[in-house]
């Protein structure tokens, strides 16, 4: 039972690596974490959406749905775009008329990746895909739907639950003794237990001012572990830990990107600056490396 003045925060995509870390340090922020998924609430819906909202009355939304194939994408473009670029914006009209806060995870690939530094706030998106256009669309529906939004852009998602890359790593140097890595491709890993802490710290800050009179932040903002890595580097180091930890682990031999074709264009550069996010809310992110262990500690404890 949710006690009367307990914040509520309803969560779409509960089911995805960001939202399973919302729905469980959520209460840690002072909030009651309701968590849709995707068979419980089809956020393409407008009637489904606001009825939603108005049923459950929640004093905030974090959208942590998408659609992230990203290489499917290219011959789904329909279902990628009405996930990821259609939802948002019905979720920015039903909360606007709430008058509630939304918070939306978007991606490094509204990029192009053509820079050589890490990638800013301001600078201009120019996606490569389908997914990362469909996720550049998105943002552009909530901006236009409601003044009272948060954007939260991130990176190369992984965690001890769902699909991503590291576990990818581990299930494969299981079953073969070299695994080859596109080294031509720079980013920064970011854990999704991190990412939810930032969300639920923005999503409490965005309540606190608005009952105190004041603006609430709104805006784009980045976030993704601190250091900037290859995927071969990123392999290597999952490797070496899973070694040290007497799991299997294979040699990592580096490739180019034109050696493993695929049907969706990646972002050469897709490291981003999360500087603005530091100087606002003096959030500081920890290094990925470190990040790494912690979830390599989770997926490779021993079961008994």
């Amino acid at each position: 039972m949710i006690e009367p003045h307990t914040r509520r925060l309803l969560v779409t995509g509960a089911g995805g690596q960001v939202g399973t870390k919302l729905i469980a340090e959520a209460a840690a922020h002072g909030f009651a974490a309701i968590g849709t998924t995707r068979a419980e609430l089809d956020i393409t819906n407008r009637v489904a959406v606001e009825a939603a909202i108005a049923a459950l009355k929640p004093d905030a939304v974090i959208n942590a749905a998408a659609y992230t194939a990203v290489d499917r994408a290219e011959s789904e473009p329909e279902l990628a775009e009405a996930v990821n670029a259609h939802a948002p914006g019905l979720l920015g009209v039903a909360c606007n008329r709430a008058d509630i806060p939304l918070l939306h995870v978007s991606t490094d690939y509204v990029f192009d990746g053509s820079a050589n530094r890490p990638l800013r706030e301001e600078d201009p998106v120019a996606p490569l895909g389908v997914y990362g256009r469909s996720k550049a669309e998105g943002e552009v529906a909530l901006r236009r739907t409601t003044e009272n939004h948060i954007i939260l852009r991130t990176a190369w998602v992984f965690s001890p639950c769902g699909s991503n890359f590291v576990k990818t790593m581990l299930r494969l140097a299981a079953q073969r003794n070299e695994l080859t890595v596109v080294n031509d491709q720079m980013g920064s890993p970011s854990a999704a237990i991190d990412i939810a802490q930032v969300l639920l710290t923005l999503a409490r800050l965005s309540l606190d001012r608005q009952a105190s009179g004041k603006t609430p932040p709104r805006g784009t903002w980045h976030f993704c572990n601190s250091g900037v890595t290859s995927w071969y580097e990123f392999a290597r180091a999952i490797m070496a830990r899973a070694a040290a930890q007497g799991a299997p682990a294979a040699r990592v031999r580096p490739i180019p990107t034109s050696a493993y074709p695929t049907p969706a264009r990646r972002p050469a550069n897709s490291a981003l600056d999360c500087t603005k996010l530091t100087n606002d809310f003096g959030i500081v992110p920890r290094p990925w490396t470190e990040a790494l262990d912690d979830v390599l500690d989770r997926l490779l404890a021993p079961t008994h």
